[in-house]
């Protein structure tokens, strides 16, 4: 078990592309965690705001979520994500997740360990041992180890960031 950094976009993505490639890994499966105050963030409430339920908010920012979910399935890789569940969600906004993740193939469980300490992390170990049973990991790098250095960064602006393309200033190109 390792945590791989901030966001599927920087911190998994080099895990699986650089680390992973060069120490031998195949991951299992993943772990993305999120907060529903974050997606509430995302989708335009202000942070005073945050302890209110507000399902519209959620399903706005709930976007920044199916990214990371998008990214990381690209790798091949079970994916299984957790709620750092807080006292101010309400069941509705777990329940909102919870569909939006396992209609796109996730796993799902909420993890309650601020409010219960390691009691609360008992479903998502759960969750993760049921995942590696009946799971297969297929990972596979985004890019190919033979590719130029040009090459690997456009596959990783374009499939990661969802860039159109990559422009180097000379000064890069040197």
């Amino acid at each position: 078990v390792t945590e791989a950094g901030f966001g599927a976009d920087l911190g998994a993505e080099k895990f699986f592309d650089i680390k992973c490639r060069m120490a031998g890994l195949k991951p299992d499966a993943v772990v993305l965690v999120a907060t529903i105050r974050a997606l509430k963030y995302n989708g335009g409430v202000p942070k005073d705001q945050l302890s209110e339920e507000n399902l519209e908010a959620l399903k706005a920012g709930i976007v920044n979520l199916e990214k990371h979910i998008e990214n990381l399935q690209k790798f091949g890789v079970p994916v299984v994500v957790t709620l750092n569940s807080f006292v101010t969600d309400s069941d509705a906004e777990n329940a909102f997740v919870k569909k939006f993740c396992e209609d796109r193939g996730c796993e799902f469980a909420l993890s309650e360990v601020w409010e219960k300490g390691g009691e609360g992390g008992i479903a998502l170990a759960e969750k993760v041992l049921e995942t590696l049973q009946k799971k297969e990991s297929n990972f596979k790098p985004i890019y190919e180890d033979e590719m130029s250095l040009e090459d690997k960064i456009s596959t990783v602006a374009k499939e990661i960031y969802g860039a159109k393309g990559v422009t180097y200033a000379p000064a890069a190109k040197k």
